[in-house]
């Protein structure tokens, strides 16, 4: 089977003990079945703002999110159609501030509605959406769906990846150098990578972990999701690609601290590790997202 990438951003709403929820319609890939309202990431889109436009056309209802609550991956086979379809899906807690709740317009959803826990427990849901809930999880059958359901081949790329503000017991920062013939060679970066098909954000942290720098941590937090697009990104490809960037970071621990060392093999985008001090990095060349993991830029 051919192994396909998509991100999808959903919304938590709650109301008085009651969750928001919409209906997969005829259309939908899973007809019928509820969900967290939301959808797949347009190419270049941050998905916090894919979520706020997403739950606008499904309920009708304007939204803010208050922060990202969990991010979790499944894949679904579509035999029809000889497809492995990766979904990373980001799920926001979102705050109502206006708008009335009304049925979507004609498209993937046809329904929205207010649940409380038994009443969600009652319908058919998205697995993903069940997990969130804390409810039992059923798996669903095979999708069936065209090629054109599925995200296009080309020069795009889709790259999912998640990354750890690495500290120790002694408050140092793990960071790695980015190796030549990568974007932001010679830059200090955060620890972690892409995630590989079918694998959940976490683990393939923690295994970067190891590879990068020859440490075992203990992921403690969801810090945030930063989003990158370059439409024109020269890397080891050898001509420019149009790269969609989403990663997802995490506050990791490591408790017993070793020398670092990159483990991986030889040719990987990491040239070195290190552990420094807070003020060590004053003095670095950082990314930008591990200068806004450390506080060395705000926003």
């Amino acid at each position: 089977m051919q192994q396909r990438r998509q991100v999808g951003a959903y919304g938590l709403c709650r109301d008085d003990g009651r969750v928001l929820l919409v209906r997969g319609s005829a259309a939908a890939q899973f007809p019928a079945v509820w969900h967290l309202p939301g959808g797949v990431v347009p190419h270049g889109e941050h998905p916090a703002h894919a979520v706020l436009r997403e739950v606008g056309e499904e309920t009708g209802l304007t939204v803010e999110v208050t922060r990202l609550r969990a991010v979790l991956a499944d894949v679904v086979p579509f035999p029809d159609a000889d497809v492995s379809l990766h979904t990373d899906r980001l799920a926001f807690d979102l705050a109502v501030t206006g708008g009335a709740l009304r049925d979507g317009p004609a498209g993937v959803t046809d329904s929205a509605r207010w649940f409380t826990p038994r009443e969600a427990a009652a319908v058919p849901l998205a697995p993903f959406t069940a997990e969130l809930l804390g409810l039992p999880v059923s798996p669903l059958p095979a999708g069936h769906a065209g090629p054109s359901s599925f995200p296009p081949l080309g020069d795009r790329r889709l790259r999912f990846a998640a990354y750890g503000l690495v500290t120790d017991p002694q408050g140092r920062v793990l960071l790695t150098m980015i190796a030549e013939g990568y974007p932001g060679a010679g830059l200090w970066h955060l620890p972690g990578g892409g995630t590989d098909h079918g694998e959940q954000p976490e683990p393939a942290l923690l295994r970067e972990l190891v590879e990068e720098a020859g440490q075992l941590g203990r992921v403690i937090e969801l810090m945030g999701v930063d989003n990158l697009h370059n439409p024109a990104a020269f890397g080891p490809e050898g001509r420019p690609l149009d790269w969609h960037g989403v990663r997802v970071i995490y506050r990791v621990v490591v408790e017993t601290p070793t020398e670092a060392r990159v483990t991986e093999a030889a040719g990987g985008s990491t040239a070195r590790a290190a552990w420094f001090t807070a003020d060590q990095l004053d003095d670095l060349p950082l990314t930008d997202v591990a200068a806004w993991a450390t506080g060395q830029r705000v926003g």
